[in-house]
């Protein structure tokens, strides 16, 4: 995307364990998120309010984006909204009301954590555990004094992971989904259409993802091209083929000017595109990056129908 210590042997055998009791519980709670629209909001203040945002009809999912900054024995993560809110004077906590908008209207609200521009490594199974609960405290259903979007609870967590140590996103993912008893923590992810994703490929093998937004985008060899869907269809069977997750989501760039390539004109998409794609019954719809960009030129309106 786009943006502006040693442990003990039972500690692993711990979250092994802890691994196979949520595998057993997500594979019982895992809700349809077919023929929808995913859309990142967060990283432009000129791409209007989340309730705006929601208030179309157009998403069934809104990844909030990013908290930026996390892992490497940092103590407070940071949340970056750019243009939206402060979230260092509290000003975000009035998102609350948006959040709880969109949730009466359907959509899942989830908060992305990642970006293409933030300082963030997880190193260490601690790391994982420490955001994880960071996360469920501050964000999630847990308790802080300093959530910074307020009382609202969100549905779940997005990976947008470019950089850092791959290793320990699937202690992550378990420990989140371990919080799932009382309301299902929803988990995603953003990985780019090279397979594996250098960065959560490790992660996705957990099984525990609900949704998985491939980034058919910006790496030509997988990507549509004018006039050619093999590269992009050749990818997503790969994709759909290989990773244990409840649905696949084509991600692309909501208008030409959203990514350096990958772009697909709308009657391209529905004419040649999803029909090949909704052959696989991990066909889940389409993520668009970003809001601020699908305002330019409508483009999920022009093809929600379609998904």
């Amino acid at each position: 995307m786009a943006t502006y210590g040693c442990y003990s042997s039972s500690s692993k055998v711990k979250l092994a364990c802890l691994l196979m009791v949520v595998l057993l519980v997500s594979s019982h709670s895992k809700s349809h998120g077919g023929g929808s629209i995913a859309v990142y909001w967060g990283q432009n203040g000129n791409e209007g309010t989340l309730a705006q945002t929601c208030a179309t009809g157009n998403y069934a999912f809104v990844n909030i984006a990013f908290l930026c900054s996390f892992g490497s024995g940092q103590t407070t993560p940071q949340l970056n909204l750019a243009g939206h809110c402060d979230p260092y004077s509290n000003a975000c906590t009035n998102l609350t009301a948006d959040i709880t908008f969109c949730q009466s209207k359907g959509v899942k609200v989830l908060l992305s954590i990642g970006g293409g521009a933030g300082g963030y490594s997880l190193d260490s199974q601690q790391d994982a555990f420490q955001l994880a609960q960071y996360i469920w405290n501050n964000f999630l259903g847990g308790h802080s004094d300093k959530r910074p979007l307020g009382d609202a609870v969100l549905d779940g967590v997005d990976f947008d992971i470019e950089g850092g140590n791959p290793d320990h996103y699937g202690e992550l993912a378990a420990y989140l989904k371990s919080y799932g008893a009382s309301k299902q923590v929803y988990l995603s992810a953003a990985p780019q259409c090279p397979f594996p994703d250098q960065w959560v490929g490790k992660a996705l093998q957990t099984g525990l993802f609900d949704h998985v937004w491939v980034q058919f985008y910006n790496n030509p060899p997988c990507q549509y091209t004018p006039g050619s869907t093999a590269n992009l269809i050749n990818s997503w069977n790969q994709w759909t083929t290989a990773i244990n997750a409840t649905y696949i989501f084509l991600g692309l760039p909501a208008a030409p000017d959203a990514a350096g390539s990958g772009f697909i004109p709308v009657e391209s998409l529905k004419s040649q595109v999803l029909p090949a794609l909704k052959n696989s019954t991990k066909y889940g719809g389409v993520m668009l990056w970003s809001k601020f960009y699908d305002d330019q030129d409508g483009y999920s309106s022009a093809i929600k129908n379609s998904v």
